[in-house]
């Protein structure tokens, strides 16, 4: 009867500890998880190291992208959108897939860079030029881009400056917020459009539009696509 009892105070007292020890994991990993989230938020907005590298257009003899590209080469430029969190350097893979999961630096990253379509001209010397990132519920990278549908927010953000390793920069204007599916060939391929057939783009553009501002665009100008998802659809500023 002892030994029984003895036993049984003893098996309490394991399924107590191992009770114990799986609180003590499962606590440990929810915080791990906070810590991690928190990290990859974080770390989605362009750090301070980071934008003593952006171009100042009124400082003489201020910071360049050349310095940046001697870090990574994949740079081509860097995109502000006035009044919202975009503001990162833009780079380009061999592959789409090359900058999903990697920074500016080369390193991992599960919120990713800003890059350019890897079919377009480094250059930007395209028509139409695809940009994408990813859409992080803090706004930051293209996070901002879902507002674009609300019309208050639309009409609030109008401009951006995109800036070239050469020094110069050229503003831009957003004239147009389309929700688009991810296998949209007018609007995913930005190779497929030229001088010659732009205006067929412009027509779709203006057709698919949820929010729309008539700028006089032309099939002569330049067009910057930025993209990011949101839930199960696709986003196109």
């Amino acid at each position: 009867m002892k030994a029984a009892v003895f036993l049984a105070k003893l098996g309490d007292r394991i399924i107590s500890i191992i009770v114990g020890l799986l609180i003590l994991v499962m606590l440990l990993y929810g915080g791990y998880s906070l810590w991690d989230t928190a990290m990859l938020y974080r770390g989605a907005f362009t750090s301070s190291d980071l934008m003593k590298y952006k171009p100042a257009d009124t400082e003489e003899g201020g910071p360049t992208l050349q310095e940046l590209q001697k870090i990574n080469p994949d740079v081509r430029g860097w995109l502000t959108v006035d009044d919202t969190h975009i503001d990162y350097p833009v780079v380009q893979g061999k592959t789409d897939m090359e900058y999903v999961n990697k920074d500016v630096y080369g390193e991992f990253s599960l919120s990713g860079s800003i890059f350019m379509d890897s079919r377009n001209s480094a250059d930007f010397s395209d028509n139409y030029t695809l940009i994408y990132g990813h859409h992080m519920a803090n706004g930051a990278m293209f996070g901002d881009i879902t507002s674009f549908v609300e019309q208050k927010y639309f009409d609030a953000h109008k401009t951006g400056r995109l800036y070239f390793p050469d020094g110069k920069s050229h503003e831009i204007t957003l004239y147009a917020c389309v929700e688009a599916d991810a296998y949209d060939e007018l609007i995913y391929q930005p190779d497929s459009w030229d001088e010659t057939n732009m205006a067929s783009l412009l027509s779709y553009i203006q057709q698919q539009a949820v929010q729309f501002r008539d700028i006089g665009i032309t099939p002569e100008d330049t067009l910057i696509g930025l993209s990011t998802c949101a839930e199960a659809e696709t986003m196109a500023v």
